[in-house]
């Protein structure tokens, strides 16, 4: 749900701040008070083109920040697109919009735009600026058409994304097995030469540690025979025999010594052992240049084989194995093509069968959908409007085989076609309203924004328009910009837009409104710039029918 708006140096805004509310919130205003600017401004935040003029003038920047709340089902939506709300559950949006460029920021991390739009796909949904509509967007149809079957066809498209993952999978084995006789023949040449390469080396595990090892004891044979001729010298020069002689007359005198001369022979031992020990390795090192010329080159044989297949033994035994393997499904390669063929025929089927079956069930379920919306529209104004749902058959994908896109004729008379082609902002506005309403119970965007939704009617489609915004703030937050009565009486809050000069330039200010200047904003829609007794008691008599209407829906 979005908490709040704050805005600063945007158009006429020089700053202002809105908290929103769960419900219907209604913002009223007269003619040129820029009621627009705080949708514009909403918008801006969640990467909306920015126009050159935006930026107010004498201002360095323009700057609207949103602030939403969180409930359990939001913040997994956005957690599974790798945005996580801050420690109090808030997720904070804002954008700052210079000359020539702009920064946006999510809980203070920088952003693309194009990531901010996709966070903002999940946030809420406006209708009446026309680069957002969803009804426009052909490819959210469908999408449209599927919430509202809901769980009739849930199964059945699920059962559709599993058969495609499995043509996804027997399409990719068929296509391994496209090759030509001469490619196949190359492959298996070069596998047999790969295979016989690795294979007449016979190597083993470990087996380059342990040569490399001995390899550097060889390379560096004489300078070890060298520090352990040094180390010998030096060990032959301490006299021990003679300084265990001096501490055995010492002991004579005194008995104490006893222990330091063990000592000194335990340590004379250890130097005997040290030295014999010394020797038997200098006797044994083999300074072999051939030796060492044979394992050089067995190790470069060995990383040779490394750098082709592998970066260590390992991973060469296992890339001849695996070598191996493609070799046994090379002699029964048109074997395996066959059941691989054979495999992509029944899942294509498979799939083909079930893709039919959501096929004619979404047709079905198109003409019921239809036939609400025509229904929903005729209380919203429209005489003989009539909807429809065509349906292309595309190549099956894990969401079936069908393109859907709405066709409408709003007027009598008039040849359906393509919404772009007959609605109008109000139109196709009151036209998601009715969708809207339709789907009310089901859809799960958060936040709903109707801009211009009441452009061209006024009493009693003015007051239907009311009724189901009201119905769907029941189970949304609803942000509506208006400018009939009829409508603002409907408010769960209700925000006032007003222009006023202050050093001599016209800014847009905006003020929430409590009980009483709800019925005051009321009657100036009513009755225009003066207000008399008999329009204040119409507002308030209509204010009052609108809270007894709002009561009997919440209990209905």
């Amino acid at each position: 749900m979005l908490l709040e708006l704050n805005v600063k140096d945007i158009a006429l805004v020089r700053k202002a701040s809105v908290s929103f509310d769960k419900g219907l919130n209604i913002l009223t205003g007269e003619t040129g008070t820029g009621k627009s600017v705080i949708i514009d401004s909403a918008m801006l935040a969640l990467g909306a083109k920015a126009k050159s003029d935006v930026i107010r003038r004498g201002a360095e920047y323009a700057y609207a920040e949103l602030v939403f709340g969180m409930d359990d089902g939001l913040g997994e939506k956005l957690r599974g697109i790798g945005v996580f709300p801050d420690e109090n559950g808030l997720l904070v949006i804002s954008r700052r919009i210079l000359p020539g460029r702009s920064i946006s920021r999510v809980n203070d991390e920088t952003v693309t735009l194009s990531r901010l739009r996709e966070i903002a796909a999940l946030l809420l949904d406006v209708y009446g600026q026309n680069e957002y509509y969803t009804l426009m967007d052909k490819a959210k149809h469908l999408s449209i058409l599927d919430e509202f079957m809901g769980e009739s066809t849930a199964e059945l498209r699920k059962a559709v994304a599993d058969a495609y993952g499995l043509y996804r999978k027997a399409a990719a084995r068929a296509e391994s097995y496209s090759l030509d006789e001469q490619e196949r023949a190359r492959q298996t040449d070069l596998m047999n030469f790969e295979w016989n390469e690795i294979s007449e080396a016979d190597l083993k595990e470990g087996e380059e540690e342990e040569l490399s090892q001995h390899f550097r004891k060889l390379n560096h044979a004489r300078t070890i025979l060298e520090c352990l001729n040094g180390a010998h010298r030096i060990l032959e020069e301490c006299d021990t025999g003679r300084a265990a002689a001096d501490l055995e007359r010492a002991m004579h005198y005194d008995e104490e010594l006893a222990g330091i001369h063990a000592e000194l022979l335990d340590a004379q031992a250890i130097l005997e052992s040290v030295m014999n020990g010394i020797s038997a390795y200098a006797d044994d090192l083999d300074v072999n240049e051939a030796s060492l010329a044979e394992i050089g080159d067995r190790l470069d044989l060995i990383r040779r084989l490394e750098l082709k297949y592998g970066q260590t033994i390992s991973d060469v035994l296992g890339y001849r194995d695996e070598t191996a393997a493609k070799l046994q499904e090379m002699q029964l390669y048109e074997e395996h093509k066959q059941e691989a063929e054979k495999e992509l025929a029944e899942v294509s089927g498979q799939l083909k069968e079930l893709c039919g079956r959501l096929g004619a069930a979404r047709r079905e379920g198109a003409d019921r959908l239809c036939g609400l919306v025509m229904s929903e529209l005729r209380d919203l104004g429209f005489e003989k409007p009539h909807i429809e749902m065509r349906f292309t058959e595309k190549a099956p994908s894990a969401n079936g085989a069908d393109e859907v896109e709405f066709y409408a004729a709003l007027n009598p008379g008039e040849e359906p076609k393509r919404l772009s082609e007959v609605a109008s902002g109000g139109e196709l506005s009151r036209m998601m309203l009715a969708v809207k309403t339709i789907l009310a119970e089901t859809d799960d965007m958060p936040t709903l924004i109707f801009d211009e939704i009441d452009t061209g009617i006024s009493g009693r489609t003015a007051q239907k328009v009311a009724e189901k915004l009201d119905v769907i703030g029941m189970r949304h937050q609803v942000i509506c910009v208006s400018h009939l009565p009829q409508i603002a009486a409907m408010s769960d809050v209700h925000f006032v837009i007003r222009k006023t000069e202050q050093d001599g330039r016209n800014v847009t200010e905006i003020e929430r409104l409590d009980e009483e200047g709800s019925r005051a904003e009321l009657a100036r829609l009513l009755g225009g710039a003066e207000i008399t007794k008999a329009v204040a008691e119409n507002a308030a008599e209509m204010r009052q029918l609108a809270k007894e209407g709002k009561r009997r829906r919440r209990k209905s």
